[in-house]
């Protein structure tokens, strides 16, 4: 498309959008002279004189603009122009601790902290969805956590009505799919998050590059998609990265940024208008978008082009403040916030149901996505086996005769049961829960639940799956390799694998509630794990004999009473014979009963058993309560920001 193609349709458009707007008082979006600066340490930080210097780098700067019902206004700029930053900041997400400064204002009434959340739908730039579940199961549990406790025909035709007005009724039972396995195509990813939002009936809907990583002609229709909703009542705001010339006519307004600053923002005619009067009119059969984005972007190839262009996008800048569009802007913003006959604040859906539902409705949709999973399932189960299978290849069948390694085997085996099963947990939780913190993380922004409600769900989800996968792997290896031959003492074997196990994965939760990087966490967990094997068990080197600051640390471990309850089910009772005639000269013939190996390697043990076996399972509970914690602490401060 031309630049100077078709502005009488546009002219016509912006003119009826006018008269619609004018009409009546209708729902508009003041953005009034927004600005925001982040701090950032600069320096090696080692450096620690160095590291402490800090710099304050300015992102927004005087941004002003006014939107209304029924417009869609597309934010244009390079990388780095503050595009995303403009958009967190009209949606209430920015960091309030940095410098901001300016009001963003609904129907004249400037929005308190809490209101944000409530007014405004945001689509981030990824897309945050269960990859097995359908698209119509996924918009179903979003609409039975968004409204209230509804029956199933209200629900239905709730989904069912959103899903007619993206066009996704055709690809209701398709699986969304990921990276690993195909499912939706990414088009259609986008038209589900967007509907996602739709079933709180938002009026203001902002989209973050919407169209990143889809095919021209797939863009072309999201944006169109948008352009109807928009004119259907709403307001839409989305940033966008290069759009073909074919879109020119699908915005109402459009605004252009440069380093922080507004440029540009008024309709297609105006833009074209504005340019040109500045001296830069654009060529023929050349894409406005291009053409414009191009001419406000600072070229950083070298220091006389960066100069260069920076003063001419200040010349821009300027001419634009002193325009007659920026004067409306003003205006329009002041009028609307002088109008008392303004509707209210046109706030979302807030028909939410209540915590205990939600809990369910979360538990619910993730076991179904994780049980569409097969071979997860499978490895979920049979990961313990796995391993027993290679013990049980490794030792075959335990003996009694000290020559032959009776108590070196045993010790061995206790040694991997204490370290393997905790660290096969902290694997499930890394792979598993991470995305669905990043699910959380979008859907406690929206208002749908509270982060720490869905680790609530998602530990009650895995508990029947490690009880299983516990019971697989005891059953085998106790009985196989021939450990001490008594039902009640194969029940406490399982109970302490069992609990070793969830206080794996659970202490692997507390700190993903901390660290957002998961290859971190798995780091930090498998160093956890190996230091509380090696400084709690006594099995590396007996606690009697570690420095006073390791015992200490000792007893904060549930390696330390996992490997006592253990060692005293298997070794008391004990006997052990010593390989024939010559064994009193063997070096290997010191024990002659289980219990004096106890006294000798654990002095105490025998004493503590019960209480060991109390304390190893109070590490669950309390874990649960320190994983909850950490995640309602990371939310609160989330909040506060």
């Amino acid at each position: 498309m031309s630049c100077r193609g078709s502005p009488a349709l546009e002219r016509r458009s912006g003119q009826a959008g006018e008269a619609k707007a004018t009409a009546q008082p209708s729902d508009s979006i003041s953005v009034q002279s927004v600005s925001y600066s982040v701090r950032e340490r600069v320096g090696l930080w080692w450096n620690v004189s160095s590291y402490h210097k800090k710099w304050t780098r300015q992102i927004l700067k005087d941004v002003s603009f006014h939107i209304e019902s029924g417009q869609i206004m597309g934010i244009l700029g390079n990388s780095g122009s503050g595009k995303t930053t403009l958009l967190d900041a009209v949606s209430g997400r920015l960091n309030h601790k940095d410098e901001f400064f300016g009001e963003v204002y609904v129907n004249g009434r400037q929005l308190k902290k809490e209101q944000f959340r409530d007014c405004f739908s945001y689509v981030p730039q990824s897309d945050t969805l269960l990859s097995f579940l359908t698209v119509q199961e996924s918009l179903t549990y979003t609409a039975l956590l968004t409204l209230q406790k509804r029956p199933n025909d209200f629900i239905q035709k709730k989904v069912d009505a959103v899903m007619a007005e993206l066009s996704l009724s055709h690809i209701a039972d398709k699986i969304i799919g990921s990276r690993i396995f195909a499912g939706i195509s990414g088009g259609e990813r986008r038209r589900v998050s967007i509907a996602a939002q739709l079933l709180q009936d938002p009026k203001v809907m902002l989209l973050d590059e919407p169209t990143t990583g889809l095919d021209c002609l797939t863009a072309n229709q999201i944006v169109s998609l948008l352009s109807e909703l928009a004119h259907r009542g709403r307001i839409v705001v989305i940033t966008i990265h290069q759009p073909r010339s074919e879109l020119f006519r699908l915005f109402d307004k459009i605004a252009i940024m440069s380093f922080g600053e507004m440029v540009f923002c008024g309709n297609p005619v105006e833009m074209i208008t504005f340019f040109s009067d500045c001296g830069y009119s654009c060529p023929e059969q050349s894409n406005p978008f291009d053409f414009y984005v191009d001419l406000t972007s600072v070229d950083t190839r070298s220091k006389e082009r960066e100069l260069a262009t920076y003063s001419r996008v200040q010349v821009i800048v300027s001419a634009y403040k002193n325009s007659e569009i920026f004067s409306k802007v003003l205006a329009a913003i002041e009028r609307t916030k002088g109008m008392k006959e303004l509707p209210p604040i046109p706030f979302k859906n807030k028909d939410s149901p209540s915590g205990s539902y939600k809990l369910w409705i979360l538990l619910r949709r993730t076991t179904r996505n994780f049980l569409r999973d097969r071979m997860g399932v499978v490895m979920r189960l049979l990961q313990n086996l796995l391993f027993g299978l290679f013990i049980a290849f490794f030792l075959l069948r335990l003996r009694n005769d000290l020559v032959k390694g009776a108590v070196q085997d045993r010790v061995g085996l206790v040694y991997q049961c204490v370290s393997a099963p905790p660290y096969t947990g902290m694997l499930n939780a890394v792979a598993l829960f991470s995305p669905l913190r990043a699910i959380s993380d979008q859907e406690s922004k929206d208002g749908l639940y509270k982060k720490w409600q869905m680790l609530l769900a998602y530990i009650v989800h895995f508990l029947p799956f490690s009880v299983i996968s516990v019971a697989i792997f005891s059953t085998f290896i106790y009985w196989t390799i021939g450990l001490y031959p008594d039902a009640s003492r194969f029940a406490i074997f399982f109970a302490a694998i069992l609990a070793s196990h969830i206080i794996g994965e659970l202490l692997t939760l507390a700190v993903l509630g901390v660290v957002q990087n998961p290859n971190i966490v798995q780091s930090a967990a498998v160093l956890l794990n190996s230091a509380g094997v090696i400084v709690g068990t006594g099995l590396v080197r007996t606690i009697e004999e570690m420095p006073t600051p390791f015992k200490i640390l000792s007893y904060f471990t549930f390696q330390r009473y996992t490997s006592e309850v253990l060692i005293v089910n298997e070794f008391y009772g004990l006997n052990f014979t010593c390989g024939g005639a010559n064994s009193s000269t063997n070096a290997a013939c010191v024990f002659s009963n289980g219990v004096q190996f106890i006294d000798e390697h654990f002095p105490g043990a025998l004493s503590r058993f019960t209480m060991d076996f109390l304390i190893l399972y109070a590490f669950v509970p309390g874990l649960a309560i320190l994983a909850l914690l950490s995640f309602k602490i990371r939310e609160t401060i989330t909040d506060r920001q």
